[in-house]
């Protein structure tokens, strides 16, 4: 009888916090994609009056149902006195249509994820941002798995900024616990760094595995869903909510 209440609690602990947004509404499950919001968020800084490089990295709700799940991330650069930005990210519509899922083009760079506000989960400016975005763009460009894409456990557009960010040190961009994907190793191994880079992660697929950083915390992943804590800013990880500040 104890393992059988273990058994069904621990599920039902994975999945609470999707469940709540789903009957919430704090998620829009069955909204339109071509009436979703897709203007700025005012983010970004306007290139008009920032003449400095800047590199970006975003997290936004991912659209419909995948939204009370996990959350959908980009990279934004801005070259030194450039008038633009340009937005490196996966498409899996792209793969599925036999094309590369990585696109890098000229675009807004804190646009709302098909009416979810993003937020920026990493920023870097000045000189560090221009010898950031050299290597960005090179990593970018040579992406082992730009043909692939999985949505659960990936390899998604999750896996693709984790990777990214994992090449890039310098980024130290956090990757949000509900960022599902982001343990998929690219190489099939089962042992690598932290996408912050400041700890060590086990993974299997991106199904199952242990992260253990001083910037992420603790997180066990459990079919993809990733449940832990901070302890340096003392906050729960949990499937769905993602950061619960404990005070």
């Amino acid at each position: 009888m104890k393992f059988l209440f273990t058994s069904l609690c621990f599920p039902a602990l994975l999945l609470a916090g999707p469940a709540w947004l789903w009957i919430s509404g704090e998620v829009k499950v069955n909204a339109p994609w071509h009436k979703a919001l897709r203007h700025s968020a005012g983010l970004a800084p306007e290139p008009a009056v920032t003449p400095e490089a800047v590199v970006q990295v975003y997290a936004a709700r991912a659209f419909r149902w995948r939204g009370v799940f996990a959350v959908h991330t980009w990279i934004a650069t801005k070259q030194e006195h450039a008038w633009r930005y340009r937005v490196h990210q996966v498409n899996g519509w792209r793969a599925r249509r036999g094309q590369s899922a990585v696109v890098s083009r000229w675009d807004v760079p804190d646009r709302h994820w098909y009416g979810n506000r993003p937020e920026v989960i990493g920023e870097l400016r000045g000189a560090a941002a221009s010898a950031a975005i050299a290597q960005v763009e090179s990593v970018v460009a040579a992406y082992p798995l730009a043909g692939r894409y999985t949505l659960w456990p990936g390899p998604n557009s999750n896996s693709f900024v984790a990777h990214v960010v994992r090449e890039v040190p310098a980024l130290r961009a956090v990757m949000p616990v509900t960022a599902i994907g982001k343990d998929y190793l690219l190489d099939a191994g089962v042992v690598g760094a932290a996408p912050s880079g400041t700890g060590y992660q086990l993974s299997v697929f991106g199904l199952f595995g242990l992260l253990l950083a001083k910037e992420e915390g603790v997180e066990l992943n459990i079919l993809g869903l990733s449940i832990g804590f901070d302890i340096l800013d003392a906050a729960l990880l949990l499937p769905g909510l993602g950061r619960v500040e404990l005070w």
